[in-house]
């Protein structure tokens, strides 16, 4: 499905960095549909394209850069990782107190928990427009992005949307020292009557055979209190399916 990019390289002129937010932010409503929601999330991972090892999560997503991954797994009740703003703190049950933890920390194969907690580019991002190219036959825009903080997962991004919508089809993920961590496909299908990312494929960049999808099995719009988001609250917060 997933095949080498023939790449044009045509500088956009007309696609202004100006207009990089609005691209950024017409791209996330296809991954992130409600500002407040409940995503149920399905990690597999796969050796040589064979199936590996599986985990559920429940993420609990709020405006202003908070979620809540609450593991789903026999053997993993009870398990949390709080994302609030540039700070991730995790809970082990019986643990007096969270920890802090990177972004990076994973979780399962190559899906960290900022891969699961983090749906949006806008406001995180910024960059240009650095040409325009195919991936798997379809035209994109090519996005050169810079993290704008030093605590996100992945310091620069080169991220391709497709040129008609703006849809996320394929991402390159790399480190601050530049090197390349991840490849991230991008699986947009229609459900509930509109276009949603229905599923990531993250690529290892280093151990080549293996592969981790994280499938959306469904989001819901739900609101929920600020105690929820409260490190200092982990050991009792949690939510009702």
């Amino acid at each position: 499905m997933f095949k080498t990019f023939a790449v044009t390289m045509l500088l956009c002129g007309a696609a202004q960095a100006a207009d990089i937010d609005a691209i950024l932010k017409k791209a996330d409503s296809f991954r992130m549909l409600e500002s407040s929601a409940q995503i149920e999330t399905l990690v597999q991972t796969l050796k040589n394209g064979s199936p590996d090892k599986e985990k559920r999560y429940q993420v609990l997503v709020r405006p202003g850069g908070k979620a809540l991954i609450l593991f789903r797994s026999p053997g993993e009740a009870g398990q949390k990782v709080l994302m609030s703003g540039d700070d991730f703190w995790m809970f082990l049950p019986g643990s007096a107190r969270p920890i802090r933890i990177t972004p990076l920390q994973k979780l399962l194969g190559d899906a960290s928990t900022g891969d699961i907690a983090t749906m949006t580019w806008s406001g995180d991002y910024t960059g240009s427009v650095a040409g325009e190219t195919t991936v798997d036959g379809v035209p994109c825009l090519e996005l050169e992005l810079s993290a704008l903080r030093k605590s996100l997962s992945y310091q620069r991004v080169v991220l391709h949307v497709a040129k008609n919508d703006y849809r996320p089809l394929h991402a390159d993920l790399y480190a601050a020292s530049n090197r390349k961590l991840k490849q991230a496909y991008y699986v947009v299908e229609q459900r509930e009557g509109r276009p949603q990312v229905t599923r990531m494929v993250l690529k290892d960049e280093v151990q080549t055979s293996r592969e981790t999808v994280v499938n959306i099995l469904s989001t819901r719009p739900r609101q929920f209190g600020d105690e929820l988001f409260n490190a200092m609250y982990l050991s009792r917060n949690d939510v009702k399916p």
